[in-house]
């Protein structure tokens, strides 16, 4: 396996654009479709909040099928807690690339970021479609990620090849969110692209799989979003032999390409967390079960007071082993071990009287790893997550302003 450099476009058979559709006041990418030239097996997953975008109604339908050809996504505008008449827009967008690309409606997926509660410009919205389908190539795969963008300060993307089967196949993935993180399932829009040959009920195994293992380690701020989904199309242009099951001898190889483009940009939206200045990795071990491990690192990574000890470059590890205890988990405080940087801070639940000043290079870098041992067990989790700043607060503050 070898990571490339390039877009959603780089697997064989998928184009892609994004345009300005003038949906977003700032007069940026808005709108992005992309497309399989030939029919593509779906997996999907979709937020859980109770309160889901139009989109997501829709998009739903589409995985249920088990195959789509097509993603049609805008920014600036959410399409949530929109009614009856964003189910109907939703639904018109869907139709609209339908046509413009003569396949069924049910074969496009339909996503929106933006502010919520707002209704979507379909005039804007409907020319930009046709600008975006006139414009798909295999070199649009840029704008298709800058289009997806909203607070992201940079663009999210990563390509994957590995050998399967005895044929070369490639992974691509884009992604946008950089706010409202937080599992259940994905929270945030990323759009995966693989010439893989995978049959549609293997494919949502993997894609469920892969997103427990990437996004659904990833905490910003603790809110889930109303629109967060993770669509990936599998057009078998590579024309390895049909992954059927699970226990097919290519699944693993498989699956393991699926889940490095996949924490690949998990990470990406981490390091871009909003006002972030640091990417921090939370690695708990020693814990009773692997649900516990993640509980208890979820709990650190959401801390308020952890994260802004590490905006602050305070070495305040007692915020740490506190957010593990009130966590939840199963944890000995006898036994209980901390460590930041490599840096030994807690032993047998002892502070090992390390001086501040030796901590200070290692809270002044850019990326910091903790570690926690419960002391209780053998199984670990890892999250990741990013400080809270003054700007956090700005850019949240001032969103619609």
């Amino acid at each position: 396996m070898k990571r490339l450099d390039g877009w959603v476009t780089a697997p064989l058979g998928f184009i892609a654009a994004g345009v300005k559709a003038g949906i977003k006041i700032s007069g940026s990418y808005d709108v992005a479709v992309i497309y399989s030239t030939v029919p593509a097996s779906c997996g999907a997953v979709f937020t859980q909040n109770k309160i889901c975008a139009a989109p997501v109604l829709v998009s739903r339908k589409v995985n249920q099928n088990g195959h789509a050809r097509a993603i049609v996504v805008n920014s600036g505008c959410a399409n949530a807690c929109t009614g009856e008449q964003g189910l109907l827009d939703a639904e018109s967008m869907q139709r609209h690339v339908a046509e413009l690309l003569t396949i069924d409606s049910d074969e496009v997926f339909v996503c929106s970021t933006g502010v919520i509660g707002q209704f979507l410009p379909m005039g804007k919205l409907l020319e930009g479609i046709n600008a975006a389908v006139e414009a798909l190539d295999d070199n649009g795969g840029e704008t298709c990620a800058m289009a997806i963008q909203t607070t992201d300060t940079f663009i999210k993307h990563g390509v994957y090849e590995g050998e399967i089967g005895g044929r070369t196949v490639k992974i691509a993935g884009i992604a946008k969110g950089a706010g409202m993180i937080h599992p259940n399932m994905a929270t945030m829009l990323t759009f995966i692209t693989t010439d893989a040959l995978v049959a549609p009920g293997v494919l949502q195994q993997a894609v469920k799989e892969a997103a427990d293992k990437s996004f659904n380690m990833v905490v910003i701020d603790g809110d889930t979003s109303t629109n967060d989904s993770m669509i990936v199309l599998a057009n078998g242009l590579a024309e390895n032999a049909c992954i059927t099951s699970e226990t097919h001898p290519d699944y693993v190889a498989f699956l393991e390409l699926l889940t490095a483009c996949a924490m690949d940009l998990a990470k990406m939206i981490a390091r871009d967390g909003e006002g972030a200045t640091k990417f921090l990795e939370v690695n708990v071990t020693g814990a009773a079960s692997a649900a516990d491990a993640k509980t208890a690192a979820m709990a650190i990574a959401k801390s308020p007071l952890v994260k802004t000890a590490f905006f602050g470059e305070d070495p305040n590890w007692g915020r740490i082993l506190c957010a593990a205890g009130y966590s939840g988990a199963e944890m000995d405080a006898d036994k209980a071990a901390l460590s930041i940087g490599g840096v030994m801070l807690v032993e047998n639940g002892l502070n090992c009287n390390v001086p501040r000043s030796e901590l200070k290079w290692i809270m002044a870098e850019h990326d910091i790893s903790m570690s926690v041992d419960l002391g209780v067990g053998s199984e670990k989790a890892t999250v990741w997550t990013c400080d809270f700043s003054y700007e956090y607060v700005k850019i949240n503050g001032e969103y619609r302003t």
